[in-house]
């Protein structure tokens, strides 16, 4: 079984994708200097409503879109299937973040952020997905239904 990304069959926007990653990324670091549950909550919330929503109500997706045009940057259209995947883990580990931090696990709330950071610099610097990594474990195990 070759190794690969779940599809969509849907194109986004890559840039655009990557700011988020890069919003996230700060949102999340700065939930660790400024140990605020109401930061974990905005970024929970925003992770929901893009995946459940409308992402052009979402403010990370706002200023992300913002951004790429004050700095002109290019589009680069990708597959939206591991974007997609891609925010469900990181709506996980908002929640584990912001339920750990609620019942006074201070520490572990810290571990949880720690990793994210890690999986999010990753897709960052590299273009390296974990997500899709997890997929492709996952799949081995539970064949898709036809």
């Amino acid at each position: 079984m070759p190794q690969s990304c779940p599809l969509a069959f849907r194109q986004i926007d890559g840039t655009i994708a990557r700011i988020n990653a890069m919003s996230v990324f700060l949102l999340s670091l700065l939930s660790v200097f400024i140990p605020e549950p109401l930061i974990l909550l905005v970024l929970g919330f925003d992770f929901m409503i893009r995946l459940y929503g409308n992402r052009r109500f979402s403010p990370v997706f706002q200023v992300s879109t913002l951004l790429q045009r004050v700095l002109g940057l290019k589009s680069e259209m990708v597959d939206a299937g591991a974007k997609r995947l891609a925010s469900h883990f990181g709506l996980f580990f908002v929640f584990a973040a912001l339920v750990s931090h609620l019942a006074g696990l201070t520490e572990v709330m810290y571990a949880i952020v720690a990793v994210f950071l890690f999986c999010l610099s990753l897709e960052l610097l590299f273009g390296y997905c974990i997500g899709c990594k997890i997929y492709f474990i996952y799949r081995k195990f539970v064949p898709e239904r036809r």
